[in-house]
């Protein structure tokens, strides 16, 4: 039997997209249309900043990140957006993996962006660094226990452990890097090991571990650092009460460092505004720019001459593992595959 419902909602989802992209149509030379995987708050004071000082009108559209990649490749060189902005390398990569970005030669960011935050190919370009720690429970933790992501497999962990799904490309990147630095079948024994020390089934994201254990859910959690920056400034007295019943470890300080990742861009390939996108992704790396990412997003620079937030710079400094983050990408797949294997949902 045909199934209408089946049939309908993606032409419904295209319809709908098309719909907004209306508003799109009048593109003029001063104006850059921007896919958004980053919530509109985060970035209001980066958009408001360009089009003050380029006088470049700036079409945003919000949503998440893996439907924005979808879309483009669906629209083609038909696409009215000349930008994508993400997070993550995963999502970096998988954009370049579908041929959606443009090639960009920028001396500015060339000089701005060292080359460890940007493809080889200088089609995606890293704007800011967010790091991923083990975060645990001041009061039922002793922070001498804690060594590495390696030891969280550890039987003495056994129901203490709250982690949000595998199906999130954080958790996804992570297991990507250890994938990287201990080789798939060690890996595969920590995921097994490390799953069996869940203290609940995953579900929420980032935030929501952190509460679990300020409530007595678990002890420990991985997760990234502007989450808990974020709590602690929070309006809700909940999530600053939260936030107050865990400290930072920094993991792996004397071997690989600490994951981090990146939130970036790209040009879209064939876009019909070239010129303003790349002065868009200049202006990002600027450090007028990075100052805003670095106050009032609680994530790290790409540049060593912008400090860190006062919240962030009291989580301490560490040693982070930025040498293979382009490799990331390429052990998603792999890594997917793994969490599956063992149950981590």
């Amino acid at each position: 039997m045909f199934n209408t419902k089946k049939f309908l909602i993606p032409l419904l989802v295209i319809f709908f997209f098309n719909f907004i992209f209306l508003v799109l149509e009048s593109k003029t030379e001063n104006e850059l249309n921007i896919y958004s995987g980053r919530k509109s708050h985060l970035i209001e004071p980066l958009i408001k900043e360009f089009e003050r000082s380029k006088k470049i009108k700036i079409n945003i559209i919000t949503g998440k990140s893996d439907e924005f990649i979808e879309r483009l490749k669906l629209e083609g060189n038909n696409t009215k957006a000349d930008i994508l902005l993400t997070t993550d390398i995963a999502r970096l990569s998988r954009a370049k993996k579908n041929n959606l970005f443009e090639k960009v030669n920028s001396k500015i960011l060339q000089k701005n962006i060292p080359s460890k935050y940007t493809s080889k190919d200088k089609d995606w370009f890293g704007f800011s660094i967010r790091a991923r720690p083990i975060i645990f429970s001041k009061e039922r933790v002793d922070i001498n226990d804690l060594k590495n992501y390696e030891e969280l497999a550890n039987k003495k962990w056994k129901k203490k452990i709250c982690m949000r799904s595998s199906t999130n490309v954080y958790n996804q990147s992570l297991i990507a890097y250890m994938v990287l630095n201990l080789g798939e079948k060690k890996t595969e024994d920590w995921i097994k090991n490390l799953v069996n020390n869940f203290a609940r089934k995953p579900y929420g994201g980032d935030r929501d571990q952190i509460k679990a254990i300020a409530y007595g859910e678990c002890d420990i959690t991985v997760a990234n650092t502007y989450y808990l920056a974020n709590m602690i400034n929070s309006k809700n007295k909940k999530d600053r009460d939260a936030a107050k019943k865990v400290s930072i470890f920094w993991p792996n300080q004397k071997n690989f460092g600490t994951h981090i990742n990146l939130s970036g861009a790209g040009v879209i390939k064939g876009t019909k505004n070239y010129k303003n996108a790349v002065i868009f992704l200049e202006f990002l790396s600027s450090k007028k720019a990075q100052e805003i990412y670095s106050k009032n997003i609680n994530e790290y620079s790409i540049r060593d001459d912008v400090l860190t937030s006062k919240t962030v710079s009291k989580f301490g400094k560490f040693k982070a593992n930025d040498t293979k983050l382009e490799e990331i990408g390429k052990k998603i797949k792999i890594s997917i595959y793994l969490a599956s294997k063992h149950n981590w949902r």
